[in-house]
């Protein structure tokens, strides 16, 4: 049987010694989401609530609380976070949450992830009490944990018979629907999931807007994908926004930034480390269309191909660039999607 880690043989608490320990690089994502209502939804969306900046003051507070996890929880250590990120979402009647966690030390960044989801989430209650005082923050957990002796750790899946099904004004949901909802999920919804992923230092640091990432969005909803991000991550750490892309084996991943010959630009090497085939004839189309207008675009050095059977594809960082690899993908994608699953192996004529 495991012994709890911070109760010493007598039963008193104790905090752990990590001093024999090796320094290692530590990474945690933490999830939660704040449950309310779709008018409260519209409005923080709108920017329009009472407090405006809603999203932006949360974001700040989930930073500043996985700074002060040492404080808070009693027997965490004290460590030198190499990174912060809070990031937030929308359902229909839910602001989601997630927070990664960085550093490099003895011991991991677990309790910062699940502080920062924590605090964001309270936030936002505070922020929307005045429209929505019965709103709930649910579901704090860990999803994922990188370094140390044991590595990688991932959240097992949910059971998919508990899968909730997402309905407007919270109607009870049948049998019969519930039902269905698992079907979709095993089947249509796996082919049709995408993430977007946005490589952009100034984007990650908020000292500039990033507009491709949410045309992508858009774009991939349109077609009927089941749509995560945009995911922004800085130059330097796209390595781990890929880790954090894959998470979940969607079957398409589109980043857009990086690609070009600027020291910082770490796209396609860190692409390239996950792939397992590429596919370089869908790179160099979308470098083609885009040289037969702005000669520059032969500089993007982009790449494709398949990790698993997820699909990934980079793009420019340049909204034109964007539009180009869109009107290059759209013809492609459902055939593409299909092969990897394993069918529709046609050929050309």
């Amino acid at each position: 049987m495991s012994e709890l880690s911070h109760v010493d043989r007598e039963g008193r608490a104790r905090m752990v010694d990590v001093s024999a320990k090796s320094d290692t690089t530590r990474i945690a994502v933490a999830a939660g989401e704040l449950r309310t209502t779709a008018e409260v939804i519209a409005l923080v969306r709108a920017d329009d609530m009472p407090k405006a900046d809603v999203l932006s003051t949360a974001r700040i507070a989930g930073i500043a609380g996985a700074k002060k996890t040492s404080e808070l929880i009693p027997l965490c250590h004290q460590l030198a976070l190499s990174s912060v990120k809070v990031e937030f979402g929308f359902t229909d009647t839910a602001i989601t949450i997630q927070a990664s966690a960085k550093t490099k030390g003895p011991t991991g960044v677990e309790m910062e992830a699940l502080t920062a989801v924590a605090v964001a989430g309270l936030t936002l209650h505070d922020m929307v009490k005045a429209v929505d005082p019965a709103a709930t923050l649910d579901g704090v957990r860990l999803l994922t944990k990188e370094g140390g002796k044991h590595g990688h750790w991932e959240r097992p899946e949910e059971p998919a018979p508990e899968t909730p099904v997402r309905m407007l004004d919270d109607e009870p949901a049948d049998t019969e629907a519930v039902e269905d909802a698992a079907a979709v999920d095993i089947s249509d919804s796996e082919e049709r999931s995408a993430v977007v992923l946005v490589a952009s230092t100034g984007a990650a640091v908020g000292t500039r807007v990033d507009t491709t990432g949410p045309v992508l969005a858009e774009w991939l909803g349109g077609l009927g994908f089941s749509v995560r991000g945009p995911l922004v991550y800085a130059d330097a750490e796209i390595d781990i926004g890929l880790a954090d892309a894959l998470r979940f084996a969607p079957s398409l991943v589109i980043s857009t930034g990086g690609t070009g010959a600027s020291p910082t630009d770490a796209t396609p090497e860190a692409t390239l480390a996950v792939l397992d085939r590429e596919l370089p004839g869908v790179a160099e189309a979308i470098r083609q269309r885009g040289t037969a207008k702005f000669p520059l675009a032969a500089l993007s050095r982009g790449v494709a191909g398949l990790a698993g059977r997820s699909v990934i594809v980079n793009l420019p960082g340049s909204p034109g660039g964007v539009k180009d690899g869109m009107a290059v993908l759209e013809p492609l994608l459902d055939h593409l999607l299909a092969q990897v699953a394993g069918g529709g192996n046609h050929d050309h004529k």
